[in-house]
């Protein structure tokens, strides 16, 4: 178990109130739980972030600027190949042409 601090912070209504409804709901045993996974949740997704950004810094490095031309082909080949679904229903299978 890691060792806890203390924290005096300011927080928006509304969170605070999500927190509540959380904690309430069964979701989180404590608002502290809960501020504590959303905390966590934030830091991994800023590790994931940097960590996406030294990957495409490297690969430019390598293999030169990734163009904007280069970003909206891949966009179209990737939309291209998804699958839709609304309400339940697949409205476009994935394509394996592209």
């Amino acid at each position: 178990m890691s060792v806890k601090q203390r924290l005096s912070a300011s927080v928006d209504a509304e969170l605070l109130e999500a927190g509540q409804a959380a904690v309430a709901a069964g979701a989180a045993g404590s608002l502290s739980e809960w501020v504590n996974d959303a905390l966590r949740r934030q830091a991994e997704h800023d590790r994931r972030l940097r960590a996406a950004a030294e990957f495409v810094a490297a690969f430019e490095a390598e293999h030169g600027e990734i163009t904007d031309e280069e970003r909206e082909e891949r966009w179209r080949r990737m939309s291209a190949r998804a699958t839709v679904v609304r309400g339940g229903r697949v409205v476009r299978p994935a394509s394996d042409d592209t």
